[in-house]
């Protein structure tokens, strides 16, 4: 693990091609011999021919349709592409339930209680996670026709938003796709900018008889943004000049003119993050053979009952903050508003850190005509190396072992998941996760019922290690981590009723509670999460969609929660032509008065803070989406909520996202999402 990353890659590769190149020759046998039975045309559908004496060819019979669908990583459910324009948050990537500081790109956070539920190894930095590409999000896709999907989303001063997807199928066993994204955010404040860029490739080959199967997944993310902490008084956006909260001082980075140029993501002050990740599953199944015989046409069949698997990845990230013009003024604001002592003309941390883990599975499915019900039972080496300001390093490694049932039964009836993780020996020995849910059908009226359990023991992020280069006060004493999470969903698409709640119970919490300390919360304490979701038709074309959170803590807590948490849309819709859908009204998100936490930019992490009470106003937007064949348009005026009567009919009322943090005011957005099928 001293190698770079990039010599990593190239080794697996080398070895990858070394050790498969009896399979390469194999897929090239496999395309040979099946050339008399298969063939396919120019844009890589199948045409089967007829076997046996009778001699006429027969086109496949879906290859004149358009049949395109996905399915997430390590999920067996096949959906089909989104083409709703009623909720424009299930295209933007931060939901409504999360806040930033302020502009887009910047840190984000939950409103919910969202404890990391992962056992092993962490670094310790998520406040970007919601912005980024990963394996849990990925998409693989299999598709009839060449697929594109292009969009561009352009908002008040030069925000910018751009997509990419293209996927198709080179034969009827091989698909690819890739998706880019960028975002570009100026920001509303000096030192504001924030930009996000993510890259992912994925690639899905399976043999013509169906007994190998191949996932390689390639994705690269890149969060870039300013840092400011904040204004250095809040109470000045009352008495604005120009009305232009740019006119107000910040507690870090340096004064100059507000940068427009959407292209421009330079950081002088702030975090850039880089993570980079190498994904590889393949298996070999074992099991009978069948076909099946049309009046024209035979399909060879195969049933695996045994499966070899082995998952390799390779993952590189490095987590940077710096402040390239530390003068006296700077300087003496860190000790002013944050109580740091800079002792250079210059500031950085930065940890970064190589992560290759190499996971062999064997897989037992119990029916042989139902591949979502198998059993799973895996054995992992992980190898970790950290590098600290380029000046110490360390390695590390993790052995663990992991079990899964899973089983979709073929009526739909049952869908029940469970599984569990154990690190044996290593940094993290003696973490573990366990997990299990079941849903059911209660009936076509009835709806669905769901149910589950989750139980997490965890280590306490390597930022809270000695070795780390971010400057934590405290990073001794801290045991590990325990939460259990009990949960219950209830729905019912035919009415339009959601209900759910979840329920967790927390010993050891680790939290920060300061720009610099962290602390753990030794005593038990609850947090209770209830929620309902209910589409009301008012009339033929108006509908009224409403979401309801509300949460409570018990016991001696280190959370600060608001109570309610409510979102609601008043929506005039239908199909007003052949080709025109149309979805326009209004939006209004509300949570309660609370403590909201505030923000370290130091070291990437929001923390507890029970001085300042944020009370906002409702957020109102208005929006007018449509759709026409396979294009949709979103135009929307958002924050209408920030009107001042009293300030010549300006939008200078802000919300606070956090303490010294204002959001932005009234916001225009227009977005544009342009699907093709070739």
């Amino acid at each position: 693990m001293g190698l770079p990353l990039r010599q990593n890659i190239l080794i697996v590769l080398i070895f990858l091609l070394l050790g498969n190149s009896g399979l390469l020759a194999q897929m090239r046998t496999d395309a040979q011999t099946s050339s008399s039975s298969i063939s396919y045309d120019s844009q890589g559908r199948p045409i089967k021919k007829t076997t046996g004496k009778d001699s006429l060819q027969k086109r496949d019979r879906f290859v004149d349709s358009i049949t395109i669908y996905y399915r997430y990583f390590d999920s067996t459910r096949n959906r089909l592409i989104d083409s709703s324009i009623n909720d424009f948050r299930t295209r933007f990537p931060m939901p409504y339930y999360y806040h930033n500081l302020g502009n887009f790109g910047t840190a984000a956070e939950s409103y919910f209680f969202n404890p990391l539920m992962k056992p092993g190894f962490d670094a310790g930095f998520h406040q970007y996670d919601i912005y980024q590409f990963t394996l849990e999000n990925t998409k693989l896709y299999q598709t009839t026709r060449p697929y594109t999907e292009l969009s561009y989303l352009l908002g008040s001063k030069a925000e910018q938003l751009i997509s990419i997807v293209h996927t198709q199928n080179k034969k009827s066993n091989f698909n690819f796709s890739i998706e880019y994204k960028f975002s570009n955010d100026p920001g509303n404040l000096k030192n504001q900018n924030a930009s996000q860029n993510n890259f992912r490739f994925t690639s899905h080959y399976q043999t013509l008889n169906k007994k190998y199967e191949l996932f390689l997944i390639l994705i690269a993310n890149k969060s870039a943004s300013s840092e400011n902490g904040g204004l250095q008084d809040a109470k000045k956006l009352d008495s604005l000049a120009l009305n232009d909260p740019y006119e107000l001082e910040t507690r870090m980075g340096i004064a100059g003119t507000a940068v427009r140029n959407p292209f421009n993501t330079t950081v002088n002050t702030g975090n850039i993050y880089k993570q980079s990740t190498v994904f590889l599953r393949h298996h070999i199944d074992f099991g009978p053979k069948d076909s099946l015989v049309t009046d024209s046409v035979t399909y060879k069949l195969f049933y695996p009952r045994i499966r070899l698997e082995h998952t390799f990845k390779l993952t590189g990230s490095s987590y940077n903050f710096f402040d390239n013009n530390v003068d006296s003024v700077n300087s003496a604001r860190y000790l002013e508003y944050f109580n740091y002592v800079n002792k250079s003309d210059s500031l950085r941390f930065k940890d970064s850190w190589n992560d290759m883990t190499n996971e062999f599975s064997l897989i037992s499915f119990p029916q042989k005509t139902n591949q979502s019900q198998y059993l799973k039972a895996s054995i992992a080496l992980q190898n970790l190396k950290g590098t600290f300001d380029t000046i110490s390093s360390t390695s590390l490694y993790n052995v663990y072992v992991s079990g899964e049932y899973r089983n979709r039964t073929k009526n739909q009836v049952w869908d029940i998941e469970a599984n569990g993780q154990l690190y044996l020996t290593g940094y993290n020995s003696g973490d573990y996760a366990a997990y299990i849910s079941m849903k059911r059908m209660l009936g076509k009226k009835l709806g669905y019922f769901n149910i589950g359990f989750q139980n997490v023991n965890r280590s306490p992020s390597f930022l809270l290690n000695p070795l780390s280069s971010f400057p934590i006060k405290n990073r001794t004493g801290f045991g590990k981590e325990n939460i259990i999470r009990v949960f219950a969903l209830y729905e019912n698409p035919q009415s339009g009723w959601k209900l759910g709640g979840e329920y967790f119970a927390v010993n050891n919490y680790m939290y920060f509670d300061s720009f610099f300390s962290a602390k753990q919360e030794a005593t038990l304490f609850n947090v209770l999460h209830l929620n309902a979701e209910k589409k009301f038709k008012l009339s033929r074309y108006w509908n009224w969609y409403t979401e309801i959170h509300m949460q409570q803590t018990t016991g001696q807590t280190a959370v600060n929660l608001p109570f309610l948490l409510t979102r609601n849309r008043i929506a005039f819709e239908g199909n007003f032509s052949t080709n025109l859908f149309l979805s326009t009204g209004f939006e209004m998100t509300y949570n309660t008065a609370y403590k909201a936490d505030n923000y370290s930019p130091f070291i990437g992490q929001y923390f507890v803070q029970n001085s300042t009470t944020i009370s906002n106003r409702p957020e109102v937007n208005a929006f007018l989406h449509f759709r026409i064949k396979s294009f949709k348009g979103f135009f929307r005026l958002e924050n209408l909520n920030t009107l001042n009567v009293n300030n010549g009919f300006a939008f200078t009322k802000l919300n606070f996202m956090a303490p010294q943090y204002p959001s932005t005011g009234l916001w225009l957005r227009f977005g544009i999402w342009w699907s093709f099928v070739n």
